[in-house]
């Protein structure tokens, strides 16, 4: 084995780190797939002898390359990141966890953190996910936000704050999310509306993202509360027979692709037997990208 095999070898025993690293980043799977390979190149084009943690060097590459894309992104953005947008959801079937999605599962991070981080500026997303997440060193941090240790732990700081109750904490439980989730959807099925009010959190919030495919921005929406997201759910009846339970970013949600033919992911928030969240994707564009496994119910 030459010197490169060997290199490749050791950088594939760190991917599904850095592959989580760079989600909780992005949250996009093919953007964080583009920052892992990127990260690579980085690697091979370096001088490994001085390189004493390489995992720990792999993962500051892989944030200083997140950091870059994230900068990029709101760079070409002309309007504000809207309040419907819903990230790339990492999907299994319940039954099993497919090997490669092992790391991006584990200590999972759910949507509406994800829909939190969003809201962040790059270096504070960046501060806080390195920090709070894999417990970089603020030392190891501030040089690629340029910035002192101090001024980098007031950003992870800042960060917090703003996350800190804006993402509801997930019921632990998959089967107590379970037998939240089998309710929703029966009543959707039966069309039963105080059923449903009564499995939704008063303070609910549904976002969905339709992308700029379907329908266009009147498609995409952001209903608050247990009766408007209530008469929302109404409107899923027809879909709620082909919809198929998976787990969504580590938590019970449903895929529904009916013949095959995925038309959305729907994340959910279980908190104190009942629903707090919502987050559905239903952009065609993304969901062919994303490669649905099937759901087992």
């Amino acid at each position: 084995m030459n010197g490169t095999d060997l290199l490749a070898e050791r950088f594939e025993e760190h991917r599904g780190h850095l592959r989580a690293v760079a989600y909780r980043m992005l949250g996009s799977l093919s953007e964080a797939e583009d920052a892992v390979q990127e990260t690579w190149l980085k690697l091979s084009r370096s001088d490994t002898d001085g390189i004493r943690n390489l995992g720990g060097w792999l993962t500051t590459v892989t944030g200083r390359v997140c950091l870059d894309m994230l900068r990029s992104r709101a760079a070409r953005r002309e309007d504000p990141l809207d309040d419907t947008f819903v990230p790339d959801p990492v999907i299994s079937p319940l039954s099993r966890i497919d090997p490669e999605q092992e790391v991006l599962q584990a200590d999972s991070v759910g949507l509406a953190l994800l829909v939190v981080l969003e809201n962040l500026e790059p270096a504070e997303r960046l501060a806080f996910v390195l920090h709070d997440m894999f417990a970089v060193p603020f030392d190891d941090i501030a040089p690629i936000v340029e910035r002192s240790s101090a001024a980098t732990r007031q950003l992870a700081g800042r960060a917090r704050r703003r996350v800190q109750g804006a993402a509801p904490s997930s019921e632990p439980d998959l089967g107590k999310q379970r037998e939240v989730l089998d309710a929703f959807l029966a009543a959707c099925n039966a069309g039963d509306f105080e059923a449903l009010v009564a499995v939704l959190h008063p303070d609910v919030v549904l976002r969905a993202d339709s992308g700029a495919l379907v329908g266009g921005a009147a498609a995409s929406k952001v209903v608050r509360g247990a009766k408007a997201v209530a008469e929302q759910a109404m409107l899923f009846r027809r879909f709620a027979q082909d919809a198929r339970l998976a787990l969504v970013n580590g938590d019970v949600g449903v895929v529904n692709a009916p013949e095959g033919r995925p038309l959305s992911v729907m994340g959910v928030t279980v908190a104190e037997g009942r629903i707090v969240a919502l987050h559905i994707l239903a952009d065609p564009e993304r969901l062919a990208r994303l490669g649905l496994p099937g759901a087992a119910g």
